[in-house]
Parts: C-alpha cells; sequence; structure tokens
C-alpha cells in the first residue's frame, strides 16, 4: 500500500511539474492578447508587447491597391481601454508557429467582431523575441477585409 502511495505522489507530482513547451508559451501570448482585448485589461495587453513593438494593418487604399497603416502600441492600448468589456472579440485560429531561439513567428487567421457583430476577417503575423521575462510581441501586422470571410 505504501508503495502505491509512492507511485501515485511521483506520478501527480511529473504531470503537474510538465514543462511548457516553447511553442506553448509563444502561444499563450498572443491567446493572453485577445483576452486583454475582448477584457478590455490594459494591463494585461501592454505586458504582451516589446517596448518597441510595431503594429501594422495593410488595407486597400483609396487607389484600390495595398495600403500600409502604422500605429504605435500606446495608441492602440488607448482605443481598447476605451472599450465595455466584451466589445472587440477577435477570435483567432492558431496555423503555423515557427521558433528559432529567441524568435518566434506566429500566423493566425482571425474573424473580428464589434460589439456581437461581425466587423472583418484576416490573418494576423505576429514575431515575437523572447526576452530574459519571457515572450513579447515585437512586430505585428494584419490584414483586413470584409468578403472571403466563410460567415
Amino acid at each position: 500500500m505504501k508503495q502505491f502511495f509512492i507511485v501515485l505522489t511521483v506520478l501527480a507530482f511529473s504531470i503537474s511539474s510538465k514543462a511548457q513547451t516553447a511553442e506553448d508559451s509563444v502561444k499563450a501570448v498572443v491567446t493572453n492578447l485577445f483576452t486583454a482585448m475582448i477584457k478590455s485589461d490594459t494591463s494585461l495587453l501592454k505586458s504582451c508587447f516589446a517596448d518597441s513593438m510595431v503594429l501594422q494593418t495593410i488595407a486597400r487604399g483609396k487607389s484600390g491597391g495595398a495600403e500600409v497603416k502604422t500605429e504605435t502600441a500606446a495608441t492602440f492600448v488607448k482605443s481598447i481601454s476605451s472599450l465595455k468589456p466584451g466589445s472587440a472579440d477577435e477570435q483567432i485560429t492558431f496555423g503555423t508557429v515557427l521558433i528559432d531561439g529567441p524568435l518566434a513567428l506566429v500566423w493566425t487567421p482571425y474573424k473580428f467582431y464589434f460589439n456581437g457583430q461581425f466587423s472583418h476577417c484576416g490573418v494576423n503575423s505576429f514575431h515575437l523575441v523572447r526576452f530574459k521575462d519571457g515572450w513579447r510581441i515585437q512586430y505585428l501586422i494584419d490584414t483586413r477585409r470584409r468578403t472571403g470571410c466563410e460567415n
């Protein structure tokens, strides 16, 4: 009986102490970003970003061609802080996750809903850097469209 409890204790300890993989920790940062958005939690949102984070969107310009728009992380955080919790709901699926040492790339197709209404869809491309305190989003660029979203 004593051996059974020893085996059970060792098994429980090994299951609970399972190390998070690099991919899991990268995905956690991306997931935290969208959790922060839907909760309008600026503290959690800021914790996802590197100090020199770059945020860009590829949109259709007035001439019909691609146009890249840049927004500061501070402006993005401010816009999220002004929303009621539940307003900004970006639903992602994880596509590709690539990691090489301190660099990670994450590709996430998404659908964005604002106040419960479908707004647009596209793809996010994240570049994360692993700093001493963990992974942070260094660069985020996305596409936005209203068609071809399979709503």
